[in-house]
C-alpha cells in the first residue's frame, strides 16, 4: 500500500500516525523541554565531525581525480589502447562531477551545523520552528550559486497539524530507518514541504522520537520533559549554548514560549512579521 501522503518520498517504508503514545523515549537527542516547547537535535556532533572528515577526502580525491581524466581523454590519443582511455577518462570524469555535486553539499551541511540543527516543537500554539543548514534537505537538483554560500541557512516555522511523519529506508545491510515530516498543504495529503526529524537510525530508535513529540504536543503523561540534556530550569543556558548566534530571528526565541495564537499574534505584530 502506498503512502498517502503525495508525491511519495524516495525510499518511503511507512506512515505514521499521530496521537499519544506510552513509549518512553530513550534518546538522548531531546536537549530542552518545558511546559510550552521541547527542542531536538538532528545531527551528533561526533558523527557530524566524521561525516566532514569522510566527505572532505572524498572531495578532494574526487577534485585529483577530475583533473587525472582530461589526460586518459587526450593524453594517449596514439597509443594502442588510446580509444578505450579515452572512453573511461570520459566515464571517469562525468562520474566524478556527479559524486563532487552530491559530496560537497553533504560537506556543507556537517561542517556548517555545528550545534546539530535543532528543531523546535511549541505545543500551545502547535507551531515549529526548524534553523537549518540549507543542505540538509532532500533536494538533488540545485543552482550553482548554493554551491558558494556553504553557510546557507533555512530558516522556517511551520503548523504541526500540517506536518505528517513517514518512515524511509537507506537500503543498506545495517537496516538504518529515518523519520521525516511532510509538510502539507492545509487540510490535504499534498506534500509541499519535507523536514528531517530524525536522520538514520537502528531498528526502532526513530520511531521513539516520534511517539515522544506526539505525547508532548499533546500533553501526554509520557512525555516526561525533565529527560532532556538541560533541565526545565536550565532554559537561560540552553539558550545561551544552542540558540545564540545561530541566526534564530529574535521573534522566532520569543515565540518559542508563546502560550496561546493570540499571544504569538502579538510578537509577530512587534517584530513587523507578516502573518
Amino acid at each position: 500500500m502506498p503512502s498517502k501522503y503525495r508525491p511519495q518520498i524516495f525510499g518511503w517504508f511507512g506512515d505514521l500516525d499521530k496521537g499519544p503514545h506510552s513509549l518512553p523515549l530513550h534518546d538522548d537527542r531531546l536537549i530542552y523541554a518545558n511546559d510550552n516547547y521541547c527542542a531536538f537535535i538532528r545531527q551528533d556532533h561526533n558523527d557530524q565531525i566524521f561525516y566532514t572528515c569522510i566527505y572532505f577526502v572524498g572531495i578532494i580525491l574526487g577534485i585529483i581525480l577530475i583533473v587525472g581524466f582530461p589526460f586518459c581523454i587526450f593524453g594517449f590519443n596514439d597509443s594502442k589502447i588510446g580509444d578505450k582511455l579515452t572512453i573511461v577518462g570520459i566515464i571517469g570524469f562525468i562520474t566524478c562531477c556527479f559524486v563532487l555535486y552530491l559530496a560537497i553539499p553533504e560537506f556543507y551541511q556537517n561542517a556548517f551545523s555545528r550545534l546539530g540543527n535543532p528543531i523546535i516543537f511549541n505545543r500551545k500554539t502547535g507551531k515549529v520552528y526548524v534553523n537549518e543548514s540549507y543542505f540538509f534537505n532532500f533536494k538533488i537538483l540545485r543552482h550553482p550559486k548554493v554551491f558558494l554560500q556553504p553557510k546557507k541557512r533555512r530558516i522556517q516555522e511551520y503548523d504541526w497539524n500540517d506536518m505528517h511523519g513517514v518512515i524511509i529506508h537507506n537500503f543498506s545491510r545495517n537496516a538504518l530507518i529515518s523519520t521525516v515530516l511532510m509538510v502539507c498543504e492545509p487540510g490535504t495529503h499534498q506534500v509541499i514541504d519535507h523536514v528531517m526529524l530524525d536522520p538514520a537510525q537502528p531498528g526502532a530508535g526513530s520511531f521513539h522520537v516520534w511517539c515522544w513529540i506526539n505525547s508532548f504536543m499533546v500533553n501526554y503523561e509520557s512525555a516526561d520533559i525533565d529527560d532532556g540534556e538541560y533541565k526545565t530550569d536550565e532554559e537561560a543556558k540552553f539558550k545561551e549554548d544552542m540558540i545564540e548566534g545561530e541566526g534564530w530571528p529574535e521573534w522566532m526565541v520569543e515565540a518559542f514560549n508563546a502560550t496561546s495564537l493570540e499571544e504569538l499574534a502579538a510578537i509577530k505584530h512587534k517584530y513587523n512579521i507578516k502573518q
